[in-house]
């Protein structure tokens, strides 16, 4: 059992940047693949970012590619995503997810869940 919580959102304008945190608790962090989802009001979850095994390489939407960064302390039990150059469609609860398959971008594929932290974003 791994419990997840999110933090690091806030109002910020179109440009700026956020580092969002994803603090875990429960069983060893770093045996699990770390993702990272966003949902806008009336969307869809949907995959922004991951880990594959051990953090060396990471997987990104297309959509976020060059500005979204994700990264994990594993002695902190504390995965990250930084997120910079916010553009209003980027307005989301951004959810972290722990789970076995590295990479993936299938909410299916992550069995734990934070609560989410909003992220919006003005013109």
């Amino acid at each position: 059992q791994v419990q997840l919580v999110e933090s690091g959102g806030g109002l910020v304008q179109a440009g700026g940047s956020l580092r969002l945190s994803c603090a875990a608790s429960g069983r060893s962090f770093s045996s699990y693949a770390l993702g990272w989802f966003r949902q806008a009001p009336g969307k869809e979850r949907e995959f922004v970012a991951a880990d594959t095994w051990g953090g060396g390489s990471t997987v990104y939407a297309d959509s976020v590619k060059g500005r979204f960064t994700i990264s994990r302390d594993n002695a902190k039990n504390t995965g990250y995503l930084q997120i910079d150059n916010l553009k209003p469609e980027d307005t989301a609860t951004y959810y972290c997810a722990a789970g076995n398959f590295y990479g993936s971008r299938s909410v299916s594929d992550y069995r734990y869940w934070g609560q989410g932290t909003q992220v919006t974003v003005s013109t």
